[in-house]
């Protein structure tokens, strides 16, 4: 068995696809009507598809999972960030964990929880 995608609820496809391509480069593989592949496995997911298949609701920074990214010059990152996103909502700013790792921790337009660090 083989683990495929990954996929995450959003509110709005289009913005979260251009969140998405802006900070992490990630490309549109497939469209298919509120479901759409990206490149690296992710896939997003318009809320109300996800409510119908679950009956259930999406629940905002559950805080439960996350989405994790590598990035060498994370300094650059948060620049990039900053500069295209200036509203969105942190967990942690910049940071460097006991262990040498430099992170950062935000959530994406729709609420799910972001991680970029530099390789351990």
């Amino acid at each position: 068995m083989k683990l495929k995608n990954f996929l995450i609820v959003v509110k709005d496809i289009e913005k979260a696809r251009q969140f998405y391509h802006d900070l992490f480069g990630l490309e549109m593989l497939t469209d298919n009507d509120g479901n759409m592949i990206l490149t690296d496995g992710l896939v997003l997911q318009e809320e109300k598809y996800w409510k119908d298949f679950l009956k259930r609701d999406v629940i905002p920074q559950s805080n439960s999972c996350e989405l994790y990214f590598e990035e060498a010059d994370i300094e650059g990152f948060v620049q990039k960030l900053e500069r295209l996103y200036p509203d969105i909502q942190y967990v942690n700013r910049l940071m460097t964990h006991s262990w040498g790792q430099t992170v950062i921790r935000f959530y994406d337009l729709d609420s799910n929880l972001i991680e970029v660090g530099t390789a351990m």
